[in-house]
């Protein structure tokens, strides 16, 4: 990725979560591997119509691992070791769209499919790097839309708004590993997701960073120092990440990991949620939200089974 920055030579990445299977693919053969789409850009030639209704069946795992997982965490987050933590679970999905139908119909602003693998319709910008500044935009707190005043009670949710503040300090302290003047530019904003169960609330913020001159030339380090996602395990990185393992006892692969492209100047890039991946004969979505001091166990178990859904519109 540095030499390719230099050279100002056009790029596709994607990293897994644990950072053991990462591509770096030229943009024009791109295509060979994997189909991407990302609010800018897309190497897809025509996105095909896919006309039949979806059969959509979700089978979560056991509220009872769930909360042994739940009750783990706690007892970490307790002790202190941790100050958040993004516990996330496999949910097994009977559905009759394929991966690829699930890339071509739905809505996101990033779409990925990795042929034979998974997709991924993530609606979170990981790091975003335009004309020497750097952004970032976490995502954190999440509620049902169809909830009464759902906007005024996420905002007003004191779990959510330490969740929220916790993750948006982690991110600032990351950029200020790797640019200056760093500041939050957008405070607590609110998207609308709409998917094929309900319509739900995302809770962002903006923080950005000025990058040195010789950014260009570090691209892979600048990325690499922000791994991984802060919104998608935790606060501190290292021992949240230790906690993670014991608790999930599942691989993440390429589910929380990072897809980006670099254009020759400008580098776009997303976290990889909302994603179902291909287990042989399975099909597995993986979701998970962030768990604090002060989550409720059945809540947030519920948050994780909301979270199982495809972006049609």
């Amino acid at each position: 990725m540095n030499e390719f920055g230099k050279a100002n030579k056009s790029f596709v990445f994607l990293f897994d979560f644990d950072l053991e299977k990462p591509l770096l693919l030229d943009w024009n053969e791109s295509k060979e591997h994997l189909l991407w789409q990302t609010p800018q850009y897309s190497n897809v030639d025509e996105i095909k119509s896919i006309n039949k209704e979806l059969n959509w069946e979700v089978m979560p795992v056991s509220f009872g691992r769930y909360k042994k997982a739940f009750d783990l965490v706690q007892n970490h987050l307790h002790n202190g070791d941790s100050y958040l933590l993004n516990l996330t679970m496999p949910s097994k999905i009977i559905t009759n769209y394929s991966l690829e139908d699930i890339f071509h119909a739905s809505h996101a602003p990033y779409k990925i499919w990795l042929k034979d693998q998974f997709v991924c319709f993530s609606p979170e910008t990981f790091v975003r790097i335009e004309n020497g500044e750097i952004s970032s935009y976490p995502m954190k707190g999440t509620i049902d839309a169809n909830i009464d005043n759902a906007e005024f009670v996420l905002k007003n949710d004191k779990k959510e708004l330490a969740e929220h503040n916790t993750i948006v300090d982690l991110i600032r302290n990351d950029l200020s590993t790797v640019a200056e003047n760093v500041q939050v530019r957008r405070f607590r904003y609110i998207d609308r997701i709409k998917s094929n169960r309900s319509e739900l609330l995302q809770m962002s913020s903006q923080i950005i960073g000025k990058l040195p001159d010789n950014y260009l030339e570090n691209l892979g380090t600048i990325i690499s120092r922000m791994l991984p996602a802060g919104s998608i395990s935790g606060a501190p990185k290292k021992k949240t990440v230790e906690i993670l393992k014991k608790a999930e006892q599942y691989e993440r692969g390429y589910y929380t990991g990072i897809f980006g492209v670099f254009d020759g100047k400008n580098l776009d890039t997303c976290v990889l949620i909302r994603y179902l991946e291909q287990q042989k004969n399975q099909l597995i979505f993986k979701s998970g939200g962030g768990i604090t001091f002060m989550s409720d166990c059945e809540t947030e178990y519920q948050e994780l089974v909301n979270k199982v859904y495809v972006p049609f519109a």
